[in-house]
């Protein structure tokens, strides 16, 4: 797009403490509308903790969290998650999962049903809308989480190491999937991950956490076209750049 996006996440001085333990030290960073940032850092270096504070699951000990320049609030605004492990509700069917979390907000049916449709049109779930988790197999389930975030037309979409425990294969088609349904949507999107391959493949900028406790130490621009190719060197340039970073201190 040629006109300059807005600023859809304000976060300033972000800083979380659990008693003596500093966590996560001063963090500041602007991510704006419609885009795919992806999070990466060493193993324990608070990335959970960052999550909970940008999902407001927690409170921080300093610093703000602003969407539209207002404070997060999770009843004002829609912010959605998708983790590691399928978290659909089992007594529900994939329709009803979708669904719940816009029945929840109180949306007019008529809408609701509207992106139920889309979503599992999307999402290629047409032949399991009738099916409960219970008959599905972990990537399917997992693509109707996903379908069921992207319905709420959500402020915020917070992605978790969602395909930390899928094959290649089938992490690399899930990645396109939520790829192809961001650009459908236009939703901003957080997503972190351990892997800087699937990083440098989804994000449009990376942001690299320190150790603990965990600063911003930089953002890298992945300014590559898509579909992008594991092989490009340009691919390889980056995502070696990125693991030089991680690893050293």
């Amino acid at each position: 797009m040629s006109e300059e996006k807005s600023v859809k996440i304000h976060v300033e001085n972000l800083t979380k403490k659990f008693g003596d333990l500093l966590v996560l030290d001063n963090i500041s960073f602007d991510i704006k509308k419609g885009e795919f940032v992806c999070v990466v850092g060493p193993t324990g270096c608070g990335k959970t903790t960052f999550l909970n504070l940008l999902s407001c699951l927690i409170e921080p000990t300093e610093g703000k969290l602003l969407i539209d320049g207002q404070p997060a609030d999770p009843k004002k605004h829609d912010i959605a998650f998708v983790f590691q492990e399928p978290s659909s509700f089992p007594w529900l069917n994939v329709e009803q999962n979708i669904e719940i979390g816009m029945k929840i907000k109180k949306i007019p049916e008529q809408e609701r049903k509207e992106r139920v449709e889309r979503m599992i049109s999307l999402m290629g779930l047409e032949q399991f809308r009738k099916s409960y988790a219970s008959q599905l197999s972990v990537s399917t389930e997992q693509r109707m989480v996903i379908a069921r975030a992207f319905a709420m037309n959500p402020d915020l979409l917070l992605m978790d190491e969602p395909y930390g425990q899928m094959d290649i294969k089938m992490r690399f088609y899930l990645e396109d999937e939520v790829i192809r349904l961001w650009r459908e949507t236009g939703t901003t999107v957080i997503f972190i991950t351990h892997n800087i391959e699937e990083a440098v493949y989804m994000a449009e900028r990376i942001l690299i956490l320190s150790n603990k406790p965990a600063t911003v130490k930089e953002e890298v621009l992945v300014d590559l076209p898509r579909p992008r190719c594991v092989s490009d060197p340009r691919f390889v340039e980056i995502r070696k750049y990125v693991t030089d970073q991680i690893k050293w201190w």
